[in-house]
């Protein structure tokens, strides 16, 4: 995937836990990076991407064009984890219940350890 190739960003921990999360990442602030996202890639182990908002919204993703499940974090303005989607399968869609001002998509199984509440850090 060209937008994500060779990158290796900032570390996504989770500070509550004292875990890492993803070991590499970036972020898309731009309309079209958030539109296309993971759209066309190969899954990358220890890789996040980070979907950064101006405000606190409902964030639904859609999975067109992802080969591969994801898990996906949510955080609210705080970078607190009010919702986690484990497992999200490929062409599905996915509305979350609680508004978030970033969402975190993650390789399957990374969002395991991960809780409502817990404080992620990756800057």
């Amino acid at each position: 995937m060209a937008q994500i190739r060779g990158f290796l960003g900032f570390m996504i921990v989770n500070i509550t836990r004292k875990r890492q999360v993803a070991k590499s990442s970036k972020t898309c602030k731009s309309a079209f990076l958030k539109a296309f996202g993971l759209m066309f890639s190969r899954p990358i182990n220890d890789f996040g991407l980070v979907f950064s908002f101006d405000n606190e919204a409902l964030r639904p993703l859609h999975m067109m064009f992802v080969f591969y499940p994801i898990d996906a974090l949510f955080l609210d303005k705080n970078r607190r984890i009010v919702e986690i989607k484990q497992n999200l399968r490929p062409f599905t869609l996915f509305f979350p219940k609680k508004r978030s001002q970033f969402v975190i998509e993650l390789p399957k199984g990374a969002a395991a350890g991960c809780n409502i509440g817990d404080t992620i850090r990756f800057k």
